[in-house]
């Protein structure tokens, strides 16, 4: 389950040159749902009868929301912008491209990322796109993506201008 369907394309909006939404592992639900029975078990041991149960019932649905609501965050290159977790760059800001690699996280998200650099950064999704804001406050985007090239490929074919692309 790395990704849900694409938006349906409307009336109003062209087809999306790209969309990805950055869910959480599938065998992590296994793993909040047994998370949510050891604390339902915890609870059940205190208490008797129909409130024993009170902890599994509240439990294991918390446990499965909180690794839904981490993973609906979604990047969509739709009509000349860029549009991550509801936050919108018009493609006619974008500057050069890059992808920083798994391996390069580490820095690229610390002693060289800039504070006022607007960040979707998903720990279990491996590469990441650095996207360059022209005339704006933050100086770039930094977005999680699982598929950096095609991300790359759609602003580059979005943007009014031609692009620098980098590796």
């Amino acid at each position: 389950m790395s990704e849900r369907d694409p938006e349906t394309d409307s009336a109003t909006a062209g087809p999306a040159a790209f969309d990805e939404r950055l869910s959480v592992p599938v065998w992590w639900y296994l793993l909040a749902v047994g998370l949510g029975v050891l604390m339902g078990a915890q609870i059940h041991m205190g208490y008797p009868g129909l409130r024993a149960w009170l902890g599994y019932v509240t439990m294991v649905p918390l446990c499965v929301g909180v690794l839904w609501w981490m993973g609906r965050s979604r990047t969509t290159v739709r009509d000349g912008v860029l549009v991550s977790n509801g936050r919108e760059l018009p493609l006619s800001a974008a500057g050069v491209t890059d992808t920083v690699a798994r391996a390069d996280k580490q820095q690229a998200m610390g002693p060289d990322l800039d504070p006022q650099a607007y960040v979707l950064h998903r720990a279990w999704v491996g590469p990441l796109v650095r996207v360059q804001v022209l005339g704006r406050d933050e100086p770039y985007w930094v977005l999680s993506t699982r598929r950096p090239d095609e991300l790359r490929a759609a602003i580059a074919a979005q943007a009014p201008h031609p692009q620098q692309q980098q590796h």
